[in-house]
């Protein structure tokens, strides 16, 4: 059997709120409670559990999902609508702006709970694949 990530737990202030929140921005819908869970499907078949515990045991984790161009700028749009800080890079240094790193678009914002969020639009590392010459 192959291994794959099937789900994790976000900490969160208010699981529904950061829940509501993520899904809002990337276009997916918020799943029924799960006992103290709070869940949104990803098109790759995980699961972030949102789960509400005590603000000073929540550790700020970064989460990055890749996007296609026509989600990329939905989302962008949704963050900037909701006066949402985002930068181009993970540290804050570079405010108000996107990256363009590998070919692609990407941008930092926070969520509710302080976590780095970030959609990207090429995986790190990409290269575009070679043109085809025709020649074999």
């Amino acid at each position: 059997m192959a291994v794959e990530l099937n789900h994790t737990i976000v900490h969160s202030l208010d699981n529904r709120e950061s829940a509501a929140f993520l899904a809002d921005v990337l276009g997916l819908e918020v799943g029924p409670a799960a006992g103290p869970f709070v869940p949104v499907d990803l098109s790759n078949g995980v699961t972030l559990d949102f789960a509400t515990v005590p603000a000073g045991s929540i550790t700020p984790q970064h989460y990055a999902f890749l996007l296609s161009e026509e989600e990329f700028d939905a989302a962008f749009r949704k963050i900037r609508a909701a006066g949402r800080a985002y930068f181009a890079d993970p540290h804050g240094k570079l405010p108000g702006e996107i990256n363009t790193h590998d070919g692609g678009r990407g941008v930092y914002f926070l969520d509710p709970a302080g976590h780095g969020m970030e959609i990207i639009t090429r995986p790190y590392g990409y290269q575009e694949p070679a043109a085809d010459t025709g020649t074999a």
